[in-house]
């Protein structure tokens, strides 16, 4: 999923160039992708609570290739490829939105307890690892020809159809999910008893995943307009905060356990971290000092995303799990989708501007996490939370 949207940040300048389109064009590659994304996922996890996880999961895959292959085979020989670029990449949103919030909510079907927790966190690790290599391989593939990393996608995708069919092994359902009718019903008794908590995970999330994608959009024009730097040393620079996320995320998900004080803990203080580095930045220009202190959001953001997935996927039985994570997955497409056309702004109203107004945006959601995520530990008994689970509150809504 992440090679969506960060393996195409390195070609956007030359996008822009190749095809005569303005730079917020460019930005729409991305936004167009992670929109249909977000429509897309509550579907889709709909349908994985009703048939199964990895019936969604392989079709997805193959629509997400499919996007790619057209969006390869319109910039290289259509006219008019940027309508057709979209229109690839609209398929690929759709594709996407099948792939890790699902996988996501397959990890809470087969790991409990601690265990769940640890895997989560590798799982936000190995979607941090894809943020690491995507600007590299997108930088390698495009030195073939600019729109290299659109034929990269397939590749993958086969790949991934491959090890998904023969390696993942889904367990029965109990439960099937409920009829759309008593499914919605359930979930809007949820949301009025849960939401003041469960709406403010979400705006952490997207508000985690807009600011990355949005500084990345800054780092990488900045690198080119103002250093020179292109090709796979761009893609190297662009990987290094993305190391420090995804080293941050797998030893979060490694520590925390079941610990949900703990998790609210590691929220606060990455959002903390977040703010001063946002805000530091203002007084760094260099390029090497600029890395070192926008390294310190990444780790800020390593701690947020693991417990965020633990507290949201934890918190809901498997009958309707895949429609809870699917929401928290189309929230931060939607952070993604307006990170680089809201950063395009931002960068051409005030360079100080832009950071400063991003360091409140964090501030102001850490605080709102403070206030509104109240959780309790779990007992040392079993994996049953000590206060209802949102799946209880499920079934006596839509009983």
């Amino acid at each position: 999923m992440t090679l969506g949207n960060s393996m195409l940040i390195p070609i956007l300048p030359k996008m822009e160039s190749e095809l005569g389109i303005t730079a917020f064009q460019a930005s729409l590659t991305i936004t167009i992708f992670s929109i249909t994304a977000a429509i897309s996922i509550p579907i889709l996890g709909y349908l994985s609570d009703r048939i199964s996880r990895k019936a969604i999961i392989i079709p997805a895959l193959a629509i997400y290739g499919i996007g790619g292959l057209l969006a390869g085979i319109a910039a290289a020989w259509f006219s008019g490829a940027y309508l057709w670029i979209m229109i690839g990449r609209a398929l690929q949103g759709i594709g996407a939105a099948g792939t890790a919030p699902i996988a996501m909510a397959l990890t809470g079907d087969l790991f409990k307890g601690g265990a769940q927790s640890k895997v989560l966190g590798v799982v936000e690790a190995s979607n941090g690892f894809g943020k690491v290599l995507s600007p590299i391989v997108g930088s390698l593939l495009a030195l073939i020809v600019w729109y290299g990393p659109f034929w990269g996608f397939p590749i993958f995708c086969i790949i991934s159809i491959l090890l998904t069919g023969i390696f993942v092994k889904e367990k029965p359902k109990k439960k099937q999910a409920p009829p759309v009718g008593k499914y919605i019903k359930g979930l809007l008794g949820v949301f009025k008893e849960e939401g003041r908590w469960l709406f403010t995970a979400y705006l952490a999330g997207a508000t985690c995943l807009f600011t990355l994608f949005g500084i990345l959009f800054y780092l990488s024009d900045t690198l080119e307009t103002q250093y020179n730097i292109d090709g796979v040393l761009k893609g190297a620079i662009l990987a290094i905060p993305l190391l420090f996320l995804m080293v941050t995320s797998f030893t979060t998900g490694s520590k925390i356990g079941k610990d949900m004080k703990r998790m609210k803990k590691c929220i606060l203080i990455g959002f903390l971290l977040m703010t001063i580095s946002f805000a530091s930045l203002v007084f760094f220009t260099s390029l090497v000092p600029f890395i070192a202190v926008l390294a310190i959001s990444s780790v800020g953001t390593g701690l947020v995303l693991p417990c965020l997935n633990s507290l949201i996927t934890g918190s809901v039985g498997q009958q309707m799990r895949g429609f809870v994570t699917s929401i928290y997955g189309s929230v931060r497409f939607l952070g993604v989708a307006a990170g680089p056309p809201i950063f395009e702004f931002l960068m051409n109203w005030s360079r100080t501007g832009m950071f400063l107004s991003t360091a409140a945006l964090t501030l102001i959601v850490g605080i709102l996490s403070l206030l509104l995520i109240h959780v309790k530990n779990q007992d040392h008994k079993g994996d049953e939370p000590e206060v209802k689970t949102l799946f209880k509150r499920l079934q006596l809504a839509s009983e």
